[in-house]
């Protein structure tokens, strides 16, 4: 026996439904019906005319996100003052943790200007470190509210001063020297 076509079988379920009822809801008659199936079936040919449009912000926001997420992270490891640049024991800040705290108040963007204070050894050197911090932000001509200060157990990775060196200088020592370009004449 041959298949019936696909509009045949459309039509023959659609006469099936509307004898027996609606199926959005037992009280409603046929024509009720039809109309929420033919509201339905408008909504739908919209929605598929204009595809991508409803959809293309949405896929973007989704794609973007794990990026989003990236970036508040790296800043917040950025922005986090380390084990080096407090003394040991008393948990004052070094020169260069001074030096820190003032960029992070100063110079880095305003939604970014955050202090995160890594843990101490102890409660009390956390409370240590996070006075010293405070007490150099009192210290500082900023330009609106002082940056807020966090304690953080995430320790942002570091290389030691001489490693970096070595590696700036072997980059430098491999640049090839600058060179004029010639005209087509061979002059340079």
């Amino acid at each position: 026996m041959k298949s019936l076509p696909k509009r045949t079988k459309l039509l023959a379920l659609l006469a099936v439904i509307s004898a027996s009822g609606s199926v959005f809801s037992p009280a409603a008659t046929a024509g009720e019906w039809w109309h929420e199936f033919k509201h339905e079936m408008h909504i739908g040919y919209h929605r598929n005319n204009v595809w991508p449009q409803p959809f293309s912000e949405m896929a973007a926001y989704q794609t973007r996100a794990p990026f989003h997420v990236m970036v508040q992270k790296g800043w917040m490891l950025h922005n986090t003052i380390g084990h080096e640049l407090f003394r040991d024991g008393d948990g004052a800040l070094s020169a260069a943790g001074r030096d820190r705290v003032h960029w992070i108040a100063s110079q880095a963007p305003q939604n970014r200007r955050v202090v995160h204070v890594l843990r101490g050894t102890s409660e009390k050197e956390t409370e240590a470190r996070v006075d010293a911090v405070r007490s150099a932000l009192s210290h500082m001509a900023v330009n609106g509210a002082p940056p807020m200060v966090y304690i953080t157990d995430v320790n942002p990775a570091t290389s030691p001063g001489a490693l970096a060196s070595q590696i700036t200088r072997a980059r430098e020592a491999a640049m090839p020297k600058p060179v004029l370009p010639s005209d087509n004449l061979g002059n340079p």
